[in-house]
């Protein structure tokens, strides 16, 4: 029995090794502002780079002032399995009660953010899905 190497067409690609670090991620990192004023969700996401890996900080709406979930490391996907070019991300914030695991992409100069909010305690709240859209800003915070 043979050993599977793909899981469809595209996977098929010859390249030198390519690792973590060796992708671009300058794309990715920066201050990302939520296109929609009127979220209930994330406001902002930081994206900087610490010891080699990307790094994510959120801030997301409360009911007084904005919450900073802290710092995360993400995991960096390229744009292509040879490619060198940094097209999203992923990581995990685990706040105990609930787990919120965030995937993103760039796409058309914003940044796609897809949240996954996991509830683990006894509150039988129900898990739920939801995605938008950020802006990069150079403004400073």
């Amino acid at each position: 029995m043979s050993k599977q190497e793909f899981a469809q067409i595209s996977d098929l690609v010859e390249t030198d090794p390519i690792r973590d670090r060796d992708i671009d991620r300058g794309a990715l990192v920066g201050n990302w502002i939520n296109s929609n004023p009127d979220t209930n969700s994330i406001a902002r996401v930081n994206v900087f780079e610490a010891d080699g890996k990307l790094q994510l900080q959120v801030f997301a709406v409360g009911p007084d002032d904005l919450i900073d979930w802290g710092a995360t490391t993400a995991a960096v996907f390229a744009a292509g399995p040879a490619s060198r070019t940094g097209a999203g991300f992923a990581a995990t914030f685990d706040f105990g009660f609930a787990e919120a695991r965030l995937q993103a992409m760039i796409m058309k100069g914003l940044l796609v953010l897809a949240q996954f909010h996991l509830f683990k305690d006894e509150s039988k709240r129900a898990s739920y899905f939801l995605r938008e859209y950020y802006a990069k800003t150079h403004d400073l915070f």
